[in-house]
């Protein structure tokens, strides 16, 4: 894990020259900068949130409610990123953000959670929704073997690994092929809810918050639920070096993207109560599906096919930010050397790629989609709570610095303050242990940080396997590209 990664040169990259010259190369321009916001935020959430939505909220009105609370929120998180993005022009993300803020230990911190669990969870629940709409059509009228859903889902983490692997601009150009599908699909969704309405089947809009849970525990954990939809609104700032011109580029993908996914989210959510009663909304396993069985009949086959290539894509998405995260904690020494380096021809992060595949992997044997959501939500929303603190640092100690893009205050304090709601509620109106085992495992990267990071105690082994395996993927350190 040490810094001094300069030292383990790729032999290829010093017969060619290239050791310090190899960066990896801006090839996202707007429309694949819109592509990877509003294709990784719709995904498996919209087809599956909304049931657990209703569930803790009671009514449709409410529900309704949360899903647009929910997308301004992620407007106003994205808006304040942008800043971010702009003045801090590295790739990485929160990691980023923190380590230049705060210093080392939070950075290591959030490092440690976010490369172990919080991308992994996200990949390995996004791929399970994936496997769960991929097989229903071979299992008409029962529930898919659980053996099967897994077993695809590892398949799709498989696939992903490799597309990441062999070029940007394939990754880049699957992702914008998914986004146009998925847009599609929701297309229909609207529509379809459009033509329902029109005939008169308002039922749900009667007496539309009757039974409204206002406990703040619940309301928490339906805002959890309605947040993963929207999850992929900060994807943008892990890839920053990669994208073209993005003291413009950067603010503008989030002001078009944010905005026509809230819209979108909300007017499906209308859909689906115009088509299905509360009750049976709340007995879907398959929310889309139950909607395409009352709305498309034989045609269902469509929502399960749009569904499968939505979660295809939006795990893709979120594969691609997530390697990005390893590699830049890797290259400022918070992770293994390896991770920080990049293949010497196809100039990808395949090493940090790699292991993001492997511990998704291993987090999709045990998970379940509810479970995985919740422990991502309360993690994800801790450390977003400390990123906006310091963009509210350097407004108020550092309004000097020069800025391209600048937020009204009043908005990165509004987000904050929704942060601290998101930690604190659930855990004191419904506590759980599982909070408990989060913030355990957060703070035991304290254990790791000051042997590894700190005093750089590594096995001795270490730099001879980091020579091994980059002869073996042929991959070389890099350059920070923040010109």
């Amino acid at each position: 894990m040490e810094k001094g990664r300069r030292n383990l040169p790729s032999p290829d990259a010093e017969q060619h020259g290239i050791l310090e010259t190899l960066k990896l190369k801006r090839e996202i321009g707007l429309t694949s900068a819109v592509s990877l916001i509003a294709g990784t935020m719709i995904g498996s959430g919209i087809f599956m949130s909304p049931e657990w939505v209703l569930r803790n909220i009671g009514s449709p009105g409410g529900s309704l409610l949360i899903w647009a609370a929910c997308g301004t929120l992620a407007t106003f998180g994205a808006l304040s990123y942008a800043e971010l993005g702009t003045l801090i022009k590295e790739s990485g993300g929160e990691y980023i953000y923190i380590l230049r803020n705060f210093g080392s230990l939070p950075a290591f911190l959030f490092s440690f959670t976010s490369v172990l669990v919080v991308r992994p969870a996200g990949v390995a629940a996004i791929s399970l929704s994936f496997a769960e709409y991929a097989v229903a059509p071979f299992y008409p009228g029962c529930s898919s073997p659980e053996l099967v859903v897994k077993c695809t889902a590892v398949a799709c983490i498989v696939v992903l690994a490799l597309v990441n692997c062999l070029s940007v601009r394939l990754a880049t150009s699957a992702m914008n092929v998914f986004t146009a599908a998925k847009l599609l699909a929701l297309l229909v969704i609207v529509v379809g809810g459009s033509v329902v309405l029109a005939q008169g089947h308002t039922q749900s809009f009667q007496n539309a918050f009757l039974n409204t849970k206002a406990g703040a525990g619940a309301i928490g954990i339906a805002f959890y639920q309605g947040l993963w939809s929207f999850d992929g609104w900060n994807n943008l700032n892990y890839v920053t070096e990669e994208i073209k011109k993005p003291e413009v580029n950067l603010p503008k993908a989030m002001m078009i993207a944010i905005p026509l996914v809230t819209c979108f989210y909300l007017l499906v959510n209308v859909s689906y109560f115009a088509a299905m009663t509360p009750a049976e909304l709340l007995s879907s396993g398959a929310v889309a599906i139950t909607w395409g069985h009352k709305v498309l009949g034989n045609w269902v086959w469509v929502m399960s096919l749009s569904v499968a290539l939505s979660s295809f894509g939006s795990a893709n998405g979120t594969f691609f930010s997530g390697g990005r995260m390893c590699y830049a904690a890797a290259r400022e020494g918070h992770m293994p050397n390896i991770l920080s380096m990049a293949h010497i021809k196809r100039l990808t992060p395949s090493p940090a790629l790699i292991f993001t595949s492997v511990v998704s992997i291993i987090m999709v044997i045990p998970g379940s989609f509810s479970q995985i959501v919740n422990l991502f939500s309360f993690t994800a929303w801790l450390f977003y709570g400390i990123t906006i603190t310091g963009l509210l640092y350097l407004k108020i100690k550092k309004p000097e610095l020069p800025r391209s893009y600048k937020v009204p205050i009043i908005i990165p304090i509004i987000f904050l303050l929704a942060c601290v709601y998101l930690i604190l509620a659930p855990i004191i109106d419904q506590p759980q242990m599982e909070f408990l085992y989060v913030i355990l495992f957060i703070l035991s990267g304290v254990i790791f940080y000051f042997p590894l990071v700190r005093y750089k105690c590594h096995p001795a082994c270490l730099q001879k396997c980091t020579m091994h395996l980059q002869l073996f993927l042929e991959v070389a350190p890099t350059e920070k590209n923040v010109n």
